[in-house]
């Protein structure tokens, strides 16, 4: 998942801003507790998802895809001071760690969750978004763009995690394997599509920053 040269990437990472505190409790404990740990965002993208939230100042932010809630707590830095974040997981198992986090974060008034599918909640969803972070099943990355393209205000930012998919976009694709299939289907669309500015940028495993015009 990293496509620098590693004594470039740790570079990068020494001089960037250090993660706080409670994020780097909440990664060991992902670590100890959950299955598929290499999910978190991490603390590099973690702090460019803080600092675009810091830049914009979203009011209103849809996550799909909680996980632990390492990215919400990163995204919720950079809220107005009457923003919230409505983030979807569907595993509800994971639950009561979101919770535990969100409590000791002091943005517990700020988030809401939601547990199921995202496919059936985001219709039912009558709010307009700043931001919306999409980090969830890559099989449905092009359905969670149209059900959520109409729900953004102009000037607002898609960031689609995982785009790169550890280099397979640019490797002989396996006629079995959807989620890459999808992705380069997700990445055409993303840069064609006359609604949206995109850029993909090589952050870790590929982080598509896209402006709604």
């Amino acid at each position: 998942m990293h496509f620098l040269p590693e004594k470039i990437d740790n570079y990068v990472v020494a001089h960037s801003q250090e993660e706080p505190n409670i994020l780097q409790e909440l990664t060991k404990e992902t670590w100890q507790k959950v299955l598929n740990p290499r999910m978190l965002s991490g603390a590099f993208q973690g702090r460019i998802l803080s600092m675009i939230t810091k830049i914009i100042q979203p009011k209103n932010i849809l996550e799909i895809g909680t996980y632990t809630g390492y990215s919400a707590l990163c995204l919720a830095e950079g809220l107005s001071s009457e923003g919230k974040i409505i983030t979807i997981d569907k595993n509800e198992e994971l639950e009561t760690l979101q919770n535990k986090y969100f409590e000791k974060s002091g943005f517990r008034n700020k988030i809401t969750q939601f547990v199921g599918n995202a496919i059936e909640i985001i219709p039912t969803i009558d709010e307009k978004f700043d931001l919306v972070f999409i980090d969830a099943d890559k099989s449905n990355y092009i359905n969670y763009f149209h059900l959520i393209i109409d729900k953004m205000n102009s000037g607002g930012i898609i960031l689609s995690d995982n785009v790169l998919w550890s280099g397979k976009v640019v490797a002989a694709l396996d006629p079995k394997d959807t989620d890459t299939k999808v992705l380069l289907a997700y990445n055409k669309m993303m840069n064609e599509d006359t609604r949206i500015e995109t850029i993909l940028l090589p952050i870790r495993d590929g982080l598509t920053i896209s402006r709604v015009i």
